[in-house]
């Protein structure tokens, strides 16, 4: 989402432009809040689901009875069935996590790499097609276009299909929603990988193996954490994918 302003160029003219929405999101579970991350609405629900998937509240679609964006502005109010167990005062952050944040409200590391267990093996993908997933990619940001000022997160099929496409300011919300969606979906992602359009983080590899996503793909740079974590978690870490040229940092492609 976007809006339009007017902002003043370099020879002092006043010019129409067009700018991002941000705004807060606060996780409600079962009344209890959880969280608050400045995202770009749209895809709330998705946003709030991978966001419990990715911070260990739970494991599968099956633990939520309903989550209700509309009730209340900015609020995600997610409703676990009876038999889901999450323990509330361990996983409530009591801090704001702002949308470039990594690992805010995390009191150490151990904290995220003891939540899953590495992938049992790892999926090959081909260089080729690695390389047609940017473009693909920028086709789908229709707002990033316009405003230049998000971040897109993609999963894609082994054959390079775009599976799901999603834009926010936060590049860590962008990927909570592809995971959200797919979660929502019941995909099986052990044959998917994930492409995001700026640099990879630790936390975006924790996200990626929380979702069961064998490859993580960025356009930009990759970080010592992130490096280490794909080894340790037995996942594939390819960035600086600028066709025609990528380096793999983890794992291996095919061929």
């Amino acid at each position: 989402m976007d809006k339009h302003v007017m902002a003043t160029d370099a020879d002092g003219a006043q010019v129409p432009d067009q700018v991002v929405i941000e705004e807060p999101l606060q996780i409600v579970i079962d009344g209890h809040p959880v969280a608050v991350t400045m995202r770009t609405p749209g895809h709330d629900a998705e946003l709030a689901l991978g966001f419990l998937l990715t911070e260990g509240v739970i494991r599968s679609r099956d633990d939520v009875r309903r989550i209700d964006t509309d009730s209340r502005d900015n609020h995600a109010l997610v409703f676990l069935e009876e038999g889901a167990e999450v323990d509330l005062k361990r996983l409530t952050r009591h801090v704001f996590s702002a949308s470039s944040c990594g690992l805010c409200g995390k009191a150490t590391i151990e904290a995220v790499t003891s939540q899953r267990p590495p992938l049992p093996e790892r999926t090959e993908f081909s260089a080729e097609v690695l390389l047609s997933a940017p473009a693909k990619l920028e086709a789908a940001q229709s707002v990033f276009s316009r405003t230049g000022g998000l971040h897109g997160a993609g999963i894609f099929a082994a054959d390079g299909t775009p599976q799901v496409i999603r834009e926010d300011i936060g590049r860590h919300n962008a990927v909570d929603k592809v995971l959200g969606h797919a979660l929502q979906a019941g995909w099986n992602l052990s044959q998917s990988f994930l492409l995001v359009s700026g640099r990879v983080s630790f936390e975006i590899m924790q996200k990626a193996l929380a979702g069961g996503l064998p490859l993580v793909a960025a356009l930009s740079a990759p970080s010592s954490l992130a490096v280490e974590f794909a080894v340790e978690s037995n996942q594939t870490l390819v960035a600086f994918l600028r066709p025609p040229r990528f380096r793999v940092f983890a794992g291996r492609l095919a061929g």
